[in-house]
């Protein structure tokens, strides 16, 4: 069973007038049915830990949560804030390139208490096109090697990922920098089972149809500046692959992390497929990917 998810206002994003583009088709609002699934086999996320639902309820205006499975949206910026640790801070989950330290500290340089974590009942899939890697000239459209990590509830899943808190004055710049995802307040626990004392933010798996109509706000300008500039049509696919550098350097960094996070990454992280673990691609398909240096502009930044 699924779980389905209502955002609950949208952020305001301010976006410079499109120069001129080539054709592209966005998404419509007919033409993606939004299922918040990958397949027959995802689920909601597990239950938060007693003592988080009612922080959220004892709150006017709290972040609509799930009656089957307690799963919440932050939808707004006004959220985060609900989900705030006793001193005022946000937990941000990592599961892909903020595995690494480093990485996490080049986008959140004022971050606190970096640690390891367990997440449970969600799966990472390689399935959406990142805009950045063609910024940065890593993405390949031959090879459709352009996909980056988002993370999606599957039952029986387990994830080893990062937490860490930063202020909550960073979040619009979070949400902006994270706009093709959907924000869900989760519950990790620290590999000895104990539950954490506040939520943590993951970006999980959003869908096309409502990027265009919630983040976009229907605007084909501002799908063009996002997206459309890049001749992307469709975010949320299952027919890529992996950008080389990014998956390198996600692999590097759970390796660095601990064994436990490494193999952990290697036997739960997917193609869009959610068939062939990455274990498995990076000793089939993907062989190699693992020698290969980063452009030395970017050794840096995708250093593992």
């Amino acid at each position: 069973m699924t779980t389905a998810l209502t955002p609950l206002s949208r952020p305001s994003i301010n976006h410079p007038a499109p120069s001129p583009r080539p054709l592209f088709s966005p998404p419509t609002l007919s033409s993606v049915a939004f299922s918040y699934r990958a397949n027959s086999s995802a689920v909601s996320p597990p239950r938060f830990a007693r003592g988080y639902s009612s922080r959220f309820t004892s709150r006017r205006s709290s972040p609509t949560m799930s009656s089957a499975k307690s799963v919440v949206e932050l939808s707004d910026e006004s959220d985060f804030g609900k989900i705030a640790t006793p001193s005022g801070l946000i937990s941000i989950c990592g599961f892909g390139s903020l595995l690494s330290e480093r990485s996490a500290r080049s986008t959140f340089p004022n971050l606190t208490n970096f640690r390891v974590a367990r997440l449970n009942g969600f799966r990472r899939v390689f399935a959406h096109v990142a805009p950045i890697f063609f910024e940065r000239g890593i993405a390949n459209s031959q090879t459709k090697e352009i996909s980056s990590l988002s993370a999606e509830p599957c039952e029986g899943e387990t994830l080893i990922v990062t937490v860490f808190e930063i202020e909550n004055s960073e979040i619009p710049a979070f949400m902006e920098r994270e706009l093709e995802f959907r924000f869900l307040a989760v519950a990790p626990e620290s590999l000895d089972g104990k539950p954490f004392d506040s939520p943590a933010v993951l970006c999980a798996r959003y869908s096309d149809e409502e990027f265009f109509r919630i983040r976009c706000k229907g605007s084909k300008d501002m799908y063009f500046q996002q997206y459309g500039k890049y001749n992307i049509d469709k975010i949320w696919r299952d027919d890529i692959l992996p950008c080389r550098v990014y998956l390198r350097h996600c692999v590097l960094a759970a390796k660095n992390l601990s064994e436990e996070a490494y193999d952990n990454f290697l036997d739960h992280t997917f193609l869009g497929d959610r068939k062939t673990t990455i274990r498995d691609y990076l000793a089939t398909t993907g062989a190699g990917i693992m020698e290969e240096e980063p452009p030395l502009s970017l050794r840096s930044r995708y250093g593992g």
